[in-house]
């Protein structure tokens, strides 16, 4: 009964939280296809009409590719980052898991991630590549993007309660990470020293392994399909630990 109560309340924050993102822009859901279409305009113009990466073709897909990844990344953590704070009524009145949250905001930016990824199958099939068996693996690769989110965001969030100036630090680390994920460079551009660490990236690892799926027909490798739900469980376990430890005392700062 319990379960069922808290799985209503979860459905229910995820659709608030996707609806009050929307509320007062005329355009609506529609601003979820713009952001990625515009930074893929403007970054295929300069690596492709400045800085020409050589031999690679449809380059505005694997751009589209990498920023609908990385926006998911970015938004859901940085929203998540500030949702207990944010929440600070709710929290202070209504007996439930804190976890729920942060959880509920990443799962909320699911739904906007799910729109661009539509976008992005659009284009694909129309510029002429065909569904592969492998495509089969997308929903567990971006599951497993899902869990990590989740994860770092416990940490995070738990910690914004605590030191209000987390938001920037959160900011600050997605414009570093935004430069450490193949989007607008290749992998095998990539240094032979640097290209292993790269693939404990999850982010990095989520690219990279939708890329091999949708662009080569492929498996992706195998050290990858490894290293991303390690990586991804290891920060899910290690934020809900950290936070279930921080939560005892959020109502003296809230």
């Amino acid at each position: 009964m319990q379960y069922n109560n808290y799985s209503f309340l979860l459905r229910n924050l995820v659709l608030r939280d996707f609806k009050i993102r929307y509320r007062n822009m005329s355009l609506g859901v529609f601003w979820s296809l713009l952001n990625p279409l515009v930074m893929m305009g403007v970054l295929t113009f300069i690596f492709t009409q400045i800085f020409r990466p050589p031999g690679v073709e449809d380059f505005y897909l694997k751009v589209l590719s990498g920023i609908v990844v990385f926006n998911f990344f970015s938004l859901a953590w940085l929203s998540a980052t500030v949702s207990i704070y944010s929440n600070a009524g709710l929290v202070k009145k209504v007996p439930m898991p804190r976890e729920l949250l942060p959880i509920s905001t990443v799962l909320s930016n699911g739904l906007h991630f799910l729109i661009q990824i539509g976008l992005l199958v659009v284009l694909v099939l129309h510029a002429g590549y065909g569904v592969n068996r492998y495509w089969l693996l997308l929903p567990v690769i971006f599951a497993l993007e899902g869990v990590f989110v989740c994860g770092l965001s416990l940490v995070t969030s738990a910690l914004d309660v605590y030191f209000r100036d987390m938001r920037y630090v959160v900011e600050s680390a997605n414009t570093v990470l935004f430069w450490l994920v193949p989007i607008f460079y290749t992998f095998t551009m990539i240094p032979q020293e640097f290209r292993s660490v790269y693939q404990y990236n999850p982010i990095a690892a989520v690219v990279l392994a939708l890329q091999a799926v949708v662009f080569e027909a492929r498996m992706p490798p195998a050290p990858l399909l490894i290293k991303l739900p390690l990586v991804s469980a290891l920060f899910l376990a290690v934020g809900f630990g950290i936070f279930r430890r921080l939560k005892r005392n959020f109502a003296d700062f809230l």
